[in-house]
């Protein structure tokens, strides 16, 4: 498991590089909640304590991301983020394990 860094502004975006794989992650507060991208992957996902963020029928994607709520299990909001509210990415054999 990998912790993506993230500030506690309302919208960003970053490159990082998941086992191999070149990706663009953005993350925006809109009305309903925080949202996610994966550029070429997924768009407008709304983020969940601990949900996962890529469709597993997804094949071309390795691993799988999620926010994780580090003193509950509250929906992320972008105030707490990279503090109580954490990105991480999940490589194929841990994501494997949890299914």
């Amino acid at each position: 498991m990998r912790q993506i860094p993230l500030a506690a502004v309302p919208s960003q975006s970053l490159s990082v590089v998941l086992a191999g794989q070149n990706c663009t992650i953005n993350v925006y507060q809109k009305e309903p909640g925080l949202f996610f991208d994966l550029t070429g992957i997924v768009v407008a996902v709304l983020a969940n304590d601990a949900g996962f963020l890529v469709c597993r029928q997804y094949e071309g994607f390795k691993g799988n991301l999620c926010f994780v709520d580090t003193q509950g299990n509250n929906d992320p909001e972008y105030t707490g983020l990279g503090t109580r509210y954490v990105l991480v990415y999940l490589t194929e054999a841990e994501y494997g394990l949890i299914l």
